[in-house]
């Protein structure tokens, strides 16, 4: 199994390697000091398990972690701080090591990932696209709301947030927009752009845009621009 271990610290990146010879299914493959780092070598490595420090100059561990496109790998958190435990399971972390890492925490962590490598018959499946009629649960802080998939008219990206406007709402919620359209029926929602999508039954008006593009204006007043390319495929699936 490969690792790949991220921390800005180089010498709590040599205590954990070391501590890891003591485990020789785990091969340590590379290091990262930043998510900048991180994500290159994600993508080179292709790693089966992260060690993520949280804290790192610039974008910390838990915006790498949500920032990241499926399939992502097993993620062991290792972190001087505690208070960060519930936003690490939150995102599916398998475990959460504070430092300096206790070797039997460490030896307890791996026999978690072990036993669910154990359990994984088969590769996950995707989940099925949710409908227009499916409730979703979202939260921002300390407010909840219940929402009919068919009530979101419009999801934005901010950085590696997304901010879904629905009624008079408009949390942001610890996810990408391409995390999000994963999850989002292609027959009911659009693409709009790199930074939008659109859901088709709010669409109030059109009008032609600049260099071959459209302009989309929704119910509610909102104005979404539609590249040229975008555009195109726009007609060609809402065209008889």
């Amino acid at each position: 199994m490969k690792a790949l271990l991220i921390d800005d610290e180089r010498l709590a990146r040599n205590e954990l390697r070391r501590l890891l010879e003591a485990f020789p299914e785990i091969e340590v493959g590379d290091e990262a000091a930043n998510a900048k780092q991180a994500r290159e070598k994600i993508a080179a490595l292709r790693p089966d398990l992260l060690f993520l420090d949280v804290q790192m100059p610039g974008e910390s561990g838990m915006d790498l972690l949500a920032s990241l496109e499926p399939p992502v790998p097993q993620v062991i958190f290792t972190t001087a701080f505690d208070e960060f435990a519930v936003k690490a399971f939150e995102l599916n972390a398998l475990d959460y090591l504070l430092k300096p890492v206790d070797p039997a925490r460490l030896a307890s962590a791996v026999e978690r990932l072990k036993d669910k490598a154990g359990t994984a018959s088969a590769p996950e499946e995707k989940p099925a696209p949710l409908a227009e009629s499916d409730k979703v649960f979202v939260r921002e802080g300390d407010r909840c709301w219940f929402v009919e998939v068919r009530s979101i008219r419009l999801l934005e990206s901010e950085g590696n947030y997304t901010r879904v406007h629905f009624d008079d709402a408009q949390p942001q919620l610890f996810r990408s927009l391409n995390a999000m359209e994963a999850r989002l029926d292609p027959k009911a929602f659009f693409r709009a752009n790199r930074r939008q999508i659109i859901n088709l039954a709010w669409i109030d008006k059109i009008e032609p845009w600049f260099s071959g593009g459209l302009l989309v204006q929704l119910k509610g007043g909102a104005k979404v621009e539609l590249s040229r390319r975008q555009a195109q495929e726009f007609r060609e699936r809402m065209s008889l």
